[in-house]
């Protein structure tokens, strides 16, 4: 299985300012970097929420079948687990990036 670029999945990351060539400036690539987190923190909090509505659903007898509740449930959890351990990581990587010696 080859591994894609970031590029290929986010056509955001890695752009040049269009038309011009030159890489975006920090102050761009931060921004570009934020929104990018903002966007995969709210996909993970839909998740919950969704898998939170009809839960309250079954509960409720409302129309809905307990494997899509189930499935709905499965997936939230992934994606706060995948999201937690990515945050793991960069908290690693920070305290690594700290303790080098100047």
């Amino acid at each position: 299985m080859a591994i894609q670029p970031l590029s290929v999945i986010s056509p955001a990351i890695g752009q040049t300012r269009i038309g011009t060539g030159v890489q975006p400036t920090p102050y761009e690539a931060q921004q570009s970097f934020g929104n990018f987190l903002k966007a995969a923190i709210n996909e993970v909090d839909k998740k919950q929420i969704e898998s939170d509505k009809m839960t309250q659903k079954l509960v409720l007898g409302g129309d809905v079948e307990l494997h899509d509740v189930m499935i709905a449930a499965q997936k939230a959890s992934v994606a706060l687990n995948a999201t937690m351990e990515v945050r793991n990581k960069v908290v690693e990587a920070y305290q690594e990036i700290i303790r080098m010696p100047v």
